[in-house]
């Protein structure tokens, strides 16, 4: 597989990738290939946790590390260090340590949604689902519910084979949020998933024409409408947002991934997780 410049991970590196290219052509066992693009979805085969907060450096999210990590230390029953900690370190692909911090941190403070909301999404991110679920419950009630919270709770189901089950969580979010690009994306991927690509490309499309759309719900759209085999159509979405030199790896990447799909034998696949910040 070639090597793609730095700004073009966002879609190669996508989870949307191995999700939707793998899935809609196969069956869906699923293993997990690392949250990356997109709530699980980064990194190796899927857009990793730095990739989703956007516009950090490494470096930047290496000294929030040693910032946050230093103030932890000093006081770990500090909610707000704890879940800041927590961040950096999934953003620098340290997910073990992200849950063992919000892990102790969730003992000393039970109660905290924002600390619950926070470790269900790390458990997430590290691959551990269904204790996920478990914690994401917590972080919110029926009465009072956050749909950041839901959206969560829907890739996790999705994450899991549980696709209707997820649906009703995206759709309990939109009551909430109505057209929100995130959700809409991520309802998207779960229609891929389940290989219904003109589900999938009607709420992609309405995503993508949300003004706080972000370029990988487009890159999204391009690889479902690629599927469907129109290709000159996907590849004017997936160069859309880039410089020409970048434009035409993810490009040539499309039709390589979409060539390999006759040969997949077993898909692999995940959905983006909302990331601390990007309320997705």
């Amino acid at each position: 597989m070639p090597h793609a410049p730095a700004r073009a991970s966002s879609f190669i590196a996508s989870t949307a990738v191995a999700v939707v290219l793998a899935l809609a052509t196969a069956g869906c066992n699923t293993t997990r290939n690392g949250i990356t693009a997109s709530s699980g979805l980064n990194a190796q085969a899927s857009v990793p946790p730095s990739a989703a907060p956007g516009a950090r450096s490494d470096a930047e999210w290496r000294q929030s590390v040693d910032v946050w990590g230093e103030r932890y230390r000093k006081d770990p029953a500090d909610i707000q260090a704890a879940i800041a900690y927590a961040r950096a370190l999934r953003a620098t692909d340290q997910r073990a340590q992200a849950v063992a911090v919000l892990q102790q941190a969730s003992l000393r403070h039970p109660e905290s949604m924002p600390l619950l909301g926070a470790y269900g999404r790390a458990l997430a991110d590290a691959g551990q689902y269904k204790e996920a679920l478990g914690v994401l419950g917590k972080a919110h009630t029926p009465d009072n519910p956050d749909w950041r919270i839901l959206n969560a709770q829907g890739a996790v189901l999705d994450e899991l084979g549980r696709h209707g089950e997820a649906r009703k969580h995206y759709e309990a979010a939109l009551k909430i949020v109505p057209g929100n690009a995130a959700v809409l994306s991520n309802l998207g991927l779960s229609y891929a998933l389940t290989k219904d690509l003109k589900g999938a490309e009607t709420a992609l499309r309405d995503a993508a024409a949300k003004p706080d759309a972000s370029p990988r719900v487009r890159q999204n759209l391009a690889l479902v409408i690629g599927l469907q085999g129109r290709f000159p159509e996907a590849e004017r979405i997936a160069s859309a947002d880039l410089p020409p030199p970048e434009a035409e790896a993810n490009v040539r990447y499309l039709r390589e991934m979409i060539a390999k799909q006759t040969a997949a034998k077993r898909p692999s696949r995940s959905l983006s997780l909302p990331s601390p910040d990007s309320g997705t």
